[in-house]
């Protein structure tokens, strides 16, 4: 097989800005400029808004978010199966990036910050307050396996499919092979033809994108501000308050700006390497040294409730649950990671150029969703240990959604206890930063049309992220958790933009197998 040449990388135009789409870019800081001018004008009529089309959206489009995944997750592993599953992205006889590189930064880069910060929490909390899905007793022995089931539904295949499967197919198809650019309007390229890519409207399909990942992106970057404060609070004394949040967020952002900066090759492989080092590390203590029995044996009843109820709980609806608990449960995840999906796509597309379309499914849409499945069970199943051996009762803290509270107790509760809980802090800001590298260098890539952004691009959308997180927080926590409520009307438009993928994907499979020769 021979390598084909790379699209046109315009790398070489003077100047920052000019290397950026004017539609997207102005578009994308309109966005943040209103919203945070809307918020310090009228915080409480902003909220009032956002929160009204949140439920409409879960109400009305709650079961085509779920059967969207669905439908994503079957169809992706029928291409990995298939003769198509030999087609190698991007025509090259061998990966750019090593194996245990490419799966670090997959890990990292996709459902890490928010994993990190939900997996000590949320199966708590459904273990002391029953999912819709069962029927058994809150805070009982029975609960244990059904509670992390269904944090395993949120965060694993489907959540883990549609962010890097088929749209992912769709991308590196049109842009290795035929030359078009690697930004969100590409994956309607297969529908509309050329003039999605040049015109204006290709311009508004990526800003709509971008601004649902600005969305998804500064919620956990405000959030990390606030846990970070709390645990430092907690464990060394240092006080909780605005000014330690204001630096974090500094720390942070320096972190992953710099991390963008550099590119794929250095900065983003060498964090997102020392941060699935230090999760193995953090994992392997947990498991060796906490109630290792325990957490076995409730992974393997849990994973098997998982697949055995996994249809009952992917398709729940609020006729057949409460609507409060759909809203903010199964359909705030669904659309989270349906906002994230086409710049996640982009960004796996750029990564895996070289390997198989088989080992890129499987990668994504199976071993890191199993992966995530083992750390939920080590971070959450401890915490519901303690919870029913009564170390610690977190049914308050979570009932008030205080998931910063939950982690860090669940932390101190783990081998090591202030060391352990100090290393998940490094480890949930890391993670974070690693989304916030990706997520900077994708949107550059999007403003650019090109894999190989200005820097200084990349550098300008890390800190604008950043600089929104610090103005919300300083109105409050609860501005963040206004935007992470806008999240979910984000991913209506982008819904339909990725809903194509469902033919099309498998169709760019096939082409690709096509002209190699393979099928």
């Amino acid at each position: 097989m021979t390598a084909k040449t790379d699209s046109p990388a315009r790398t070489d135009r003077p100047g920052a800005f000019s290397d950026s789409d004017p539609v997207v870019l102005i578009l994308t800081i309109g966005f943040i400029l209103v919203f945070v001018g809307a918020s310090v004008i009228n915080s409480e009529g902003v909220a009032s808004v956002i929160g009204a089309g949140f439920s409409w959206t879960a109400q009305y489009l709650g079961s085509f978010f779920q059967l969207l995944l669905l439908a994503t997750f079957f169809i992706a592993l029928g291409t990995a199966v298939s003769k198509a599953g030999n087609a190698r992205i991007g025509g090259l006889d061998k990966p750019e990036i090593s194996r245990f590189r490419w799966l670090s930064m997959i890990m990292c880069t996709l459902l890490a910050g928010g994993g990190v910060f939900f997996a000590a929490g949320e199966p708590v909390y459904h273990f002391v307050v029953t999912p819709p899905a069962f029927n058994t007793e809150a805070g009982t022995a029975a609960a244990v396996a059904p509670a992390l089931a269904q944090s395993f539904i949120h965060w694993g295949f489907l959540a883990w499919a549609v962010l890097g499967s088929l749209t992912a197919l769709v991308l590196a198809r049109a842009h290795y092979d035929q030359g078009k650019p690697l930004q969100p309007r590409t994956l309607l390229y297969p529908v509309f033809g050329e003039k999605v890519v040049s015109g204006r409207f290709g311009g508004v399909i990526d800003s709509l994108c971008v601004i649902a990942v600005v969305a998804g992106t500064v919620g956990p970057i405000g959030f990390l501000a606030t846990q970070m404060s709390f645990g430092l609070h907690e464990l060394f004394g240092i006080n909780d308050g605005y000014g330690t949040q204001l630096t974090v967020l500094v720390v942070l952002a320096a972190v992953y700006m710099t991390s963008a900066m550099t590119g794929l090759h250095k900065g983003i492989q060498l964090l997102s390497r020392f941060n699935v080092i230090l999760a193995l590390v953090i994992a392997a203590v947990i498991f060796i040294f906490g109630p290792t029995l325990f957490l076995a044996n409730t992974f393997t009843q849990a994973f098997g409730e998982y697949l055995n109820s996994f249809m009952t709980m992917s398709t729940m609806t609020a006729e057949t649950a409460p609507a409060w608990w759909m809203k903010w449960w199964t359909v705030f995840f669904f659309a989270w990671f349906i906002g994230y999906t086409p710049l996640m796509a982009v960004f796996v597309a750029r990564i895996s150029r070289g390997r198989t379309v088989r080992e890129m499914i499987i990668a994504v849409a199976v071993l890191a969703p199993v992966a995530t499945t083992i750390w939920f069970t080590l971070l959450g199943g401890s915490g519901i240990y303690h919870q029913l051996a009564g170390t610690f009762d977190l049914t308050e803290a979570l009932n008030s959604f205080r998931f910063d509270v939950a982690t860090l107790t669940v932390a101190q509760a783990l081998p090591g206890g202030t060391w352990m809980a100090a290393a998940i802090l490094l480890l949930t800001t890391i993670f974070v930063a690693t989304t916030g590298d990706s997520m900077s260098y994708s949107i550059a890539m999007v403003g650019a049309g090109h894999d190989e952004p200005n820097p200084w691009i990349r550098v300008f959308w890390g800190g604008a992220m950043a600089l929104m997180a610090a103005i919300l927080l300083y109105m409050g926590s609860g501005q963040i958790g206004v935007l992470q409520q806008f999240i979910v009307l984000t991913a209506i438009p982008v819904s339909f933009i990725i809903l194509p993928s469902l033919w099309t994907g498998p169709r760019a499979a096939m082409e690709m197998a096509t002209e190699q020769g393979i099928a």
